[in-house]
């Protein structure tokens, strides 16, 4: 039976035990809660809430070995790893985290300057998390606003984070400094979420379904999923948290990159960007020699390709995404 079919198939009693098992208690380190194969392409995983400086973290955690730390973007939570972080798992320790104010995770108090949802602050708690576990070096992928976590983190953390994957983003910097009409129009969470304080909070929790009827935020799965998505948009912090992000990707993550850029700091690790083919990375930057030709201003040791699959290609297509990572992480 093909994936999208048998999710779409999901009753809501199974989903929802699923949903149950998942929910767990602080624990300090990970504690035992395995789930089943209630779920296509999930296999057993542990999940705990981690406290870290000021907040917790909520993290699923697949397999033994070599850590890899998995984080999502808007508008998914670490469930959207649930396909691709059990293949990985096959001889690794995979680690999904839930972003600050998504999910489950905790929902620090923002600042007039953004700095708390900073990409800067995020992955500083992110390094917390992973060596809290037992992991101070790991290999780090990121989809969407977590790409940027994730490249923020090895910029500041080189010692930490020995390979990166980043998945259909630029750096924030370099897509500010090329918007046009046509970004504003396609990259419209930029535009709407990072407005002042009350409009977008407004907009979002006001219609929290609408986010996922479009390119950036629609998927193949059923309802029970999309509700499990859909939740942390109901809740007036976790969407004031989500927005504050969004602030600091046009403001204070602008001026942490650009420092990064006048001092020609780079990613020094092997690096993989992974794009969506026929999405905007793939048309939009020709002249700048596509997203890969941006990226190598950045890390000298990148490289990859796009892939099908939409935006969410990690979650739509996650047998062409394991084939890549995997000849990346051998490589």
């Amino acid at each position: 039976m093909e994936r999208r079919s048998f999710l779409g198939g999901l009753t809501a009693a199974s989903f929802g035990a699923l949903l149950e098992n998942s929910f767990v208690k602080p624990v300090r380190p990970l504690n035992s809660n395995k789930t089943g194969g209630s779920m296509a392409g999930q296999d057993s995983f542990e999940s705990s809430l981690v406290d870290v400086s000021g907040s917790t973290i909520f993290v699923r955690h697949y397999g033994k070995g070599p850590a890899i730390l998995m984080v999502h973007g808007f508008p998914r939570t670490s469930l959207m790893w649930r396909f691709l972080a059990p293949t990985l798992a096959e001889n690794h320790t995979v680690i999904c985290a839930d972003l600050r104010a998504y999910g489950r995770s905790g929902i620090p108090a923002s600042t007039d300057h953004h700095f708390p949802y900073s990409k800067r602050a995020i992955a500083k708690e992110l390094v917390e998390v992973m060596d809290k576990l037992g992991f101070p070096t790991f290999t780090l992928i990121g989809h969407d606003r977590g790409g940027r976590v994730s490249y923020r983190m090895a910029l500041d953390y080189p010692k930490n984070v020995e390979r990166l994957a980043v998945f259909d983003v630029i750096p924030i910097l370099e897509a500010w400094s090329r918007s046009d009409a046509r970004f504003a129009q396609t990259y419209w969470p930029w535009i709407l979420l990072s407005q002042k304080e009350p409009l977008p909070e407004k907009y979002l929790l006001g219609a929290p379904e609408a986010v996922f009827h479009n390119p950036f935020g629609q998927g193949c799965f059923g309802p029970e999923i999309l509700e499990e998505y859909v939740s942390t948009y109901r809740d007036p912090a976790r969407v004031h948290g989500i927005c504050e992000e969004y602030r600091a990707a046009a403001t204070i993550d602008v001026e942490h990159d650009r420092a990064d850029k006048e001092a020609s700091r780079r990613i020094e690790c092997p690096m993989l960007h992974l794009w969506a083919e026929g999405g905007p990375l793939d048309t939009f930057y020709a002249k700048d020699g596509g997203p890969l030709g941006i990226w190598r201003q950045w890390a000298a040791r990148a490289h990859g390709q796009a892939i099908k699959g939409g935006h969410f290609f990690p979650e739509e297509n996650p047998d062409d995404t394991a084939v890549l990572v995997k000849q990346f992480l051998s490589a």
